[in-house]
């Protein structure tokens, strides 16, 4: 409205926004640069505020057996289903079968709840439908590096999860494929994958991508046929005779003169990044680099691969893979959760990010989010975490449904506060003014602050210690004197 009637008004506006921006830490997150004019400020602010208004957050948690707040029939029926077959279960009787995966993702056939889960038949993963969203993913990976750096990557790391891919039916497994310039080849009858067929570099329109998988375990376990599917577009790419810039796979097997590794993950029976156990140290000091690289590199010690999908020990050869990398690409699918829930994500792409470092190495961390797999984004860690405490973890809605929870609900946002800690300590990923939302929401409130004192004094106190913790490792420079932890501390003592 001003803009079209009063552009003295206007302008006065626009100044205000921008500087509230800037003071809030809006601005950083939004990519403004230093003496932007006002016009481009304000559309990366609007464009950033569009963003954070598009993240699904959840109204409270889940209880077993309730039906959900919704008129629609198959999700009403997955309370009394749960309960039935929780009770057939204890007493010996059988449990109805049905598929797993994600609702939230389209899959209405997983409704309703409480049967006994199957899982898919490895054997078209990744699925044709899958191999076009795991395409256009590809796509968006390499868009957000070009837009950053102005030029390809040549190499990359992506992390390949077994929960992710019954999810998303190997989608995945197809952006690395998109990436090397390959695609599975299905059996008309069957829709099964019987082999692999390697793109030509104009069909393609764009250099071929070094790709390393880091698989986790469940992967390992439930998909060898899938592991032996990367590893022979692996072997094909690399025998290609192309131009270097072309091909740096093919480069690479040139110059190592052996075949090359790329697909790495725990030894058999091991699973996790290795660092999980480091996070949250209670030492005055930060865990260092070594201790983490040491950790994360050493419970990535096999190398996976050939037509039974097994692995071998192989010391030292994922370093130089990480060395090597231009990025690490870690996928974020399920609008249920994100990447501050749970220690899984922080551990493994902390310990990518500390062995980088000890490598003397500086690659980007990019978080995937295919959560709307028709419009997949690549964020930057730092915007990614700043999207969910932004959008999530300080949302008046979030924090009011986490309240109807009492202890259970005080846990979970201890649990954020933790994951974000963690995420400050083992990356260079989160700003000031991330914290300072932090307390001011958790803490600073009156009735979040006397929430979390009467209903879970525990949490109460792990906030507390965690934000202290970053403040006295330099982690966090708050903009206020008067910090609420250490009457937080006392409290959630005596209350204890």
């Amino acid at each position: 409205i001003a803009d079209g009637l009063d552009t003295r008004r206007r302008d006065r506006l626009a100044r205000l926004i921008v500087d509230k921006a800037k003071e809030t830490g809006l601005a950083a997150e939004a990519g403004l640069a230093q003496g932007e004019c006002e016009r481009e400020a304000l559309q990366k602010i609007d464009t950033w505020l569009c963003d954070l208004k598009d993240l699904a957050v959840k109204d409270g948690l889940h209880v077993f057996g309730r039906a959900p707040h919704t008129d629609d029939a198959d999700w009403l029926a997955c309370a009394d289903a749960e309960r039935a077959a929780l009770l057939d279960a204890l007493d010996g009787k059988r449990v109805h079968p049905g598929p797993a995966g994600a609702p939230a993702r389209g899959r209405r056939d997983v409704l309703p709840t409480g049967r006994n889960l199957y899982t898919a038949d490895p054997r078209v993963l990744p699925t044709q439908t899958a191999m076009e969203l795991g395409t256009r993913a590809a796509g968006e990976i390499v868009r957000g590096y070009l837009q950053e750096h102005g030029e390809m990557p040549r190499a990359l790391v992506i992390d390949l999860w077994g929960s992710s891919t019954l999810r998303t039916g190997g989608e995945e497994i197809a952006q690395g494929l998109a990436l090397m310039g390959c695609r599975p080849v299905w059996d008309p009858a069957t829709g099964r994958v019987t082999g692999v067929e390697v793109l030509p570099p104009a069909v393609m329109g764009r250099p071929r991508i070094d790709v390393t998988f880091r698989i986790s375990g469940l992967f390992r376990d439930l998909f060898p046929v899938q592991i032996a599917l990367l590893d022979a577009a692996i072997k094909l790419v690399a025998a290609r005779d192309e131009d270097a810039h072309e091909n740096p796979l093919a480069a690479a097997a040139t110059e190592s003169g052996a075949a090359p590794e790329r697909i790495f993950g725990n030894a058999p029976g091991a699973y996790g990044a290795g660092i999980e156990d480091l996070l949250g140290s209670e030492s005055c000091e930060a865990v260092s680099d070594e201790a983490l690289s040491a950790a994360y590199l050493a419970a990535t010690s096999h190398a996976y691969g050939g037509a039974e999908g097994s692995g071998s020990a192989r010391e030292g050869a994922f370093a130089d893979r990480v060395a090597k990398a231009d990025l690490l690409v870690h996928i974020s699918d399920d609008p249920t959760r994100d990447i501050l829930e749970g220690a899984e994500d922080v551990a493994h792409m902390g310990g990518f990010a500390a062995a980088a470092r000890a490598l003397g190495a500086n690659p980007d961390l990019v978080v995937l989010d295919t959560t709307n797999p028709d419009a997949p984004k690549a964020r930057p860690l730092p915007q990614a975490l700043a999207r969910i405490v932004r959008a999530r973890a300080i949302s008046p809605a979030f924090i009011e449904g986490m309240m109807r929870h009492g202890a259970r609900g005080a846990a979970e946002l201890a649990e954020t506060v933790d994951r974000l800690a963690d995420f400050a300590e083992i990356t260079d990923a989160v700003s000031d003014s991330l914290f300072d939302a932090i307390h001011e929401a958790y803490l600073a409130d009156d009735a979040v602050r006397d929430f979390l004192l009467r209903e879970n004094p525990s949490a109460a106190r792990a906030i507390a210690e965690r934000l202290d913790d970053a403040h006295r490792k330099g982690l966090w420079h708050p903009k206020r004197n008067d910090l609420y932890t250490d009457g937080i501390l006392g409290a959630a003592e005596a209350a204890q």
